[in-house]
């Protein structure tokens, strides 16, 4: 268990974007013997192949052919997502107001905005320049603290203990880079591009970037007796470090093919060429068909009919502090292990045929599955599940392990939740 919780930190360490986090994944995947295959490519695959696609940078497939055709075995698919809520560059961000140098920010998803006050925080995303008469993409992380949103002093906010926090992100949530005298924000990328080996970019070859504030401060193992993770962007990228260790870690030689898909842009609906609602999923299980033996005629068909998916996304632990919040009995406790998610207005797409199987792969491997529903007077959340589920026609399952401060700039869980997740993925792979 321990390994797998500092592989997973590890992870977290090495993705503050969804760019970061794909690169890791790629990496990963390469050292275990998967390849890259381009989508401009005419594909030729064998039982046995293993392959990845990579699109907008932030989304990744990655897949093992079955030594069976799909159309006879079906797929089985993990899908998780890259992105988590966080501080966004605008694309002209440089303010410098009352003597201070600043960066425009918007918020990206339903971030618990307080969460980043004073904190020490970074830059990292993609940047595009002019290289000649082409442009490159390349990533760009600082990897030092830059920035920091400071807080108000109460003295100047009184009203803060009656009336709580009120935070305007257009006017509250503008991290300070610097005095008035400082470079433009523009000398600041190239001159890190410099630094990171890239060759020699001006700064009014600069075309555009999609830069992100992430926090420094490294994820801990806390706790008496060390039961707890705390880390930015477990949601979601526990869930993707799952599904990537379960499918490299499989046994060899399946009969039906894997894949695991992790997606850019959950936390905004996924409606993009690379997120959920698009048709990534879809277009590559539709090649992956057409180009093994066996993809005659209505094969597609026939392998979404034997197929199953289960959407990876954390889940909800019940709050000490808050437990009221929560359905009496569907209470999900940080270290009990995976956690099966249902909603009836298909917030979640799990159902009784796909849960009961997610509770036969928990029982195979030695653990008993908590159970989420949010109670009937407060909203769901919901997930790629139902997206992918409508968008490709598989049945799906919502399952996720048990966390806390969900949507904070740093967030918990629980470290005997991570191995049980990765197991019962394994045992899914291999059913």
């Amino acid at each position: 268990m321990a390994d797998a919780v500092a592989d997973l930190l590890s992870f977290i360490d090495r993705s503050p974007t969804p760019y970061h986090a794909v690169a890791e994944a790629v990496r990963r995947l390469e050292v275990a013997g998967w390849s890259a295959a381009s989508e401009a490519d005419v594909w030729e695959l064998s039982p046995g192949d293993r392959r990845y696609v990579v699109r907008g940078e932030g989304s990744l497939v990655a897949f093992e052919v079955g030594s069976a055709a799909p159309a006879e075995t079906g797929f089985r698919i993990v899908g998780a997502h890259t992105d988590s809520p966080n501080l966004r560059l605008k694309p002209r961000p440089d303010l410098a107001p009352h003597g201070y140098r600043q960066l425009g920010v918007e918020p990206y998803g339903s971030a618990l905005l307080h969460t980043w006050l004073d904190r020490d925080l970074s830059v990292a995303g993609r940047v595009t320049f002019r290289e000649g008469d082409a442009a490159r993409t390349v990533l760009l992380d600082f990897g030092r603290p830059l920035l920091r949103v400071p807080n108000l002093a109460i003295h100047l906010n009184r009203g803060i203990r009656q009336e709580g926090l009120k935070l305007n992100p257009q006017q509250h949530l503008v991290p300070v880079t610097g005095l008035e005298d400082a470079p433009p924000f523009a000398e600041l990328v190239v001159s890190e591009l410099r630094a990171q080996g890239v060759a020699n970019p001006e700064s009014d070859a600069l075309l555009g970037f999609d830069l992100m504030a992430y926090d420094v401060q490294p994820p801990a193992v806390i706790g008496v007796r060390g039961e707890f993770i705390t880390a930015p962007r477990i949601d979601n990228l526990a869930s993707c470090h799952a599904g990537l260790s379960a499918l490299i870690d499989a046994p060899a030689s399946p009969s039906a093919s894997r894949v695991v898909v992790l997606y850019d842009h959950e936390e905004v609906g996924s409606r993009s060429a690379q997120g959920a609602a698009g048709p990534l999923l879809a277009d590559l299980l539709e090649r992956i068909v057409d180009s093994t033996k066996g993809g005659e005629m209505q094969a597609l068909h026939r392998a979404l009919a034997s197929s199953c998916l289960v959407s990876a996304d954390m889940a909800h632990a019940i709050h000490p502090n808050y437990a009221d919040k929560h359905e009496p009995q569907h209470r999900p406790v940080v270290g009990g292990g995976p956690v099966l998610k249902s909603n009836v207005n298909q917030a979640y797409a799990s159902d009784a045929r796909t849960g009961g199987l997610f509770e036969l792969l928990c029982h195979r491997v030695g653990v008993t599955p908590q159970h989420f529903v949010s109670r009937s007077d407060l909203a769901c959340g919901s997930t790629i599940g139902p997206i992918s589920a409508a968008r490709v026609g598989v049945p799906t399952v919502d399952v996720g392990n048990p966390m806390l401060s969900m949507h904070s700039c740093r967030e918990m869980a629980g470290t005997a939740d991570v191995q049980p997740m990765i197991d019962v993925l394994c045992s899914f792979f291999d059913a």
